[in-house]
């Protein structure tokens, strides 16, 4: 064996060796987001999340807008603390919301819609419940498209079953979103 294969065979040794502890450093960092401990024993953010108190969505009275509040309140909620208990608020979340519903592609025949875009859009503030401040705020929004089959005169709630299905799919991504930003400001502060 040469020199200079002895030199090469040694600095992939150190190449592996220092990649194998950096993996090892940067895998300390690692924070399961659903787990009861942190794998250095503190608390995890599931805890965190089950103190936000989420307050009732604005909406009109007797409309699918205030369906689309209750729904995105309640997937919020289970998504926080999984139908538990809530323990005593730490934090409280509001949020307002809009909706659109936008046809997108119209048969040319009977001027019909057969594709339409529901649109949901939530601006949300978390204020800590000790200090009356805000800790953090944001926005984020879901778009969701739904099919009408046939005729509208030929499946009459097939339209309507497709908006409510629209409506509760963008809910849950709203929900989905809005406690992964929760989930990033407890474990990070932002």
């Amino acid at each position: 064996m040469s020199w200079l294969e002895s030199h090469r065979s040694s600095r992939i040794a150190v190449t592996l060796a220092g990649v194998l502890c950096l993996g090892g450093i940067t895998g300390g960092c690692f924070q399961p987001l659903y787990g009861d401990r942190t794998l250095l024993g503190a608390p995890a953010v599931a805890p965190a999340l089950a103190g936000v108190d989420v307050a009732q969505i604005p909406a009109p009275k007797a409309s699918s807008e205030s369906r689309v509040a209750v729904e995105l309140r309640n997937q919020l909620l289970f998504d926080l603390n999984g139908g538990a208990d809530p323990p005593p608020p730490t934090h409280r979340l509001t949020m307002r919301m809009s909706a659109t519903n936008l046809s997108t592609i119209v048969d040319i025949n009977s001027g019909l819609p057969n594709v339409e875009n529901y649109a949901l859009t939530v601006q949300y503030t978390l204020m800590d419940v000790k200090t009356g401040k805000q800790v953090m705020s944001g926005q984020t929004f879901a778009r969701v498209s739904y099919n009408i089959p046939g005729f509208i005169s030929a499946q009459r709630y097939a339209r309507d079953r497709g908006l409510r299905d629209a409506e509760n799919r963008a809910a849950k991504e709203i929900a989905d979103n809005v406690r992964a930003r929760l989930a990033s400001y407890f474990v990070a502060g932002t």
